[in-house]
């Protein structure tokens, strides 16, 4: 990769050398669902799956060095990532604490189905700014194939619940409604699309398949078959997040499912001096110069083609953030 390319990405616009723009909690390992585009279900079968939630004390340090290093810079804090947020009994806690305390957008990502009356009431008194609720499906029978062992009426019910309530809160909610297209539903997307946008939701996801950081095998291969189409340009997300894991570790991405990405244990560290350090510091000369000789687990992954730079390739859920009023410009 020529010093031209090496130029073109790095630190500028919303990306920051001295605390990540995004900050990913990954609350927990357990999900009630077995979606066929995830690596959930083979997760729970192998040895790197312990079914752990994050701790409250880790999330709360999370929150308070977001909020002492990550002002004007941090754009939003997401609780999403491999497990069910909902799953973690402490969520609403640490939503609350993160609302009160880190000075920064807060935003959950749920698969819905936990969202009944009792639970969005819990949700809704944690003050989040924005609720993500991946649905996938359009119809029934297509939502039993894809989101395997929920059922549509009821987190359909759910969201349209949410929609309605949440103008009882002071504090403006936004709903955003997300699809992984993907062969089994992608002749009901503009139908999913408006049917959602109808029901009144702030904006509707349509999201590319992609394989979990070469977690689902044979979306993998094909996205490895297109990658070769084109030269490989660096992944964002060393760049841009940093994820806080249910083991307590900070870790470069957010869609690992075999602790490949693990940087070091939060408890005894801290994200400011992750993010400065020489791991992150070699990581980014890696995709820079196309080597990853040190860095197999992103050297296998074929996702980097789906990372959306500032304005370069296309919005991102950041630029999202940011037509909603969410959060302020770097």
């Amino acid at each position: 990769m020529g010093n031209a390319v090496q130029n073109e990405y790095g630190f500028y616009d919303r990306l920051n050398a001295n605390f990540p723009s995004q900050v990913i909690v990954d609350a927990t390992e357990i999900c009630n669902l077995a979606c066929i585009h995830c690596p959930h279900p083979e997760f729970k079968k192998s040895p790197h799956y312990t079914a752990k939630s994050l701790t409250l004390e880790l999330n709360n340090k999370m929150a308070d060095e977001v909020r002492d290093f990550g002002k004007g810079i941090t754009q939003y804090i997401r609780y999403t990532s491999n497990g069910e947020p909902l799953a973690n009994p402490k969520i609403y806690d640490m939503l609350k604490y993160s609302v009160e305390n880190s000075g920064t957008t807060v935003c959950l990502t749920t698969n819905g189905t936990l969202l009944n009356p009792k639970n969005l009431e819990k949700v809704l008194a944690t003050g989040v700014d924005l609720i993500d609720i991946s649905i996938d499906a359009f119809s029934d029978e297509v939502y039993s194939k894809i989101r395997v062992n929920g059922k549509l009426p009821i987190t359909r019910g759910n969201v349209i619940n949410l929609l309605k309530t949440r103008s009882q809160r002071t504090k403006p909610l936004k709903v955003v409604v997300s699809y992984v297209e993907q062969p089994q539903n992608i002749h009901e997307s503009k139908d999913f699309e408006k049917f959602w946008k109808d029901e009144g939701a702030d904006y509707v996801i349509i999201r590319k398949l992609h394989s979990a950081s070469g977690g689902v095998k044979q979306t993998a291969e094909t996205l490895r078959e297109k990658g070769t189409e084109q030269e490989r340009y660096p992944c964002l997300y060393p760049w841009e997040r940093i994820t806080l894991n249910p083991e307590g570790y900070l870790s470069f991405c957010p869609s690992d499912w075999v602790h490949g990405s693990n940087v070091c244990d939060y408890r005894t560290t801290t994200i400011r001096e992750t993010w400065q350090g020489q791991f992150y510091t070699e990581l980014r000369k890696a995709h820079t110069c196309n080597n990853f000789g040190k860095h197999e687990f992103c050297g296998q992954c074929p996702d980097w083609q789906l990372t959306t730079w500032p304005k370069k390739s296309g919005r991102s859920y950041a630029n999202m953030i940011e037509d909603f009023g969410l959060t302020e410009q770097v």
